[in-house]
């Protein structure tokens, strides 16, 4: 399982790694634990964007010293990406030459929503709940992205938007 300090080892680790400058996206179960509303998670789910040079060939090695999964994972794998995801993204820190943010809460929030089991359903109520994200922000973000849906054959928009009004229903009590 990881935990907040072994993820810090795994960034201190991968920064040291890193032989140009870069940017690292913390996405889901890594982003709750890196706040705390979840104790551990299964693994790492992270994008790179630029990539820094280095950083693949190190991961090998840091999955088998620190006993973790490592998922190049990012809600813009799963749905469009929501305008101005990077400008919302937050900061997490500098590791030598990697800039490490966890992924815009709104594009985190509506591919759990897309996902709809339980346990993200339950990321998005603490991620309103901690203030990261308001319901009025998932709206919008869910009609910024809406157009592009048809580029993902796998979503079907009717049933995605079916999926986001019944929470935000729901978060109107949270």
């Amino acid at each position: 399982m990881l935990t907040q300090p072994k993820l810090m080892e795994f960034l201190q680790r991968i920064g040291a790694k890193a032989r140009t400058e870069g940017r690292c996206y913390l996405t889901g179960g890594t982003s709750a634990v890196l706040i705390g509303w979840r104790d551990s998670t299964v693994d790492i789910d992270l994008k790179f964007d630029p990539e820094p040079e280095g950083v693949f060939e190190a991961i090998p090695q840091l999955k088998r010293d620190l006993s973790v999964n490592i998922e190049l994972a990012a809600p813009d794998n799963f749905i469009p990406a929501v305008p101005g995801w990077k400008e919302r993204s937050r900061l997490v820190g500098k590791f030598s030459r990697i800039e490490v943010f966890h992924y815009d809460f709104v594009g985190q929030a509506l591919a759990k929503i897309s996902r709809g089991h339980g346990r993200d359903i339950e990321d998005v109520k603490q991620m309103v709940r901690k203030g990261l994200i308001t319901s009025a922000a998932i709206r919008q973000g869910f009609e910024a992205i809406r157009p592009n849906l048809i580029r993902y054959p796998s979503l079907d928009e009717e049933a995605f938007s079916n999926k986001v009004q019944t929470l935000l229903k729901v978060l109107e009590n949270v």
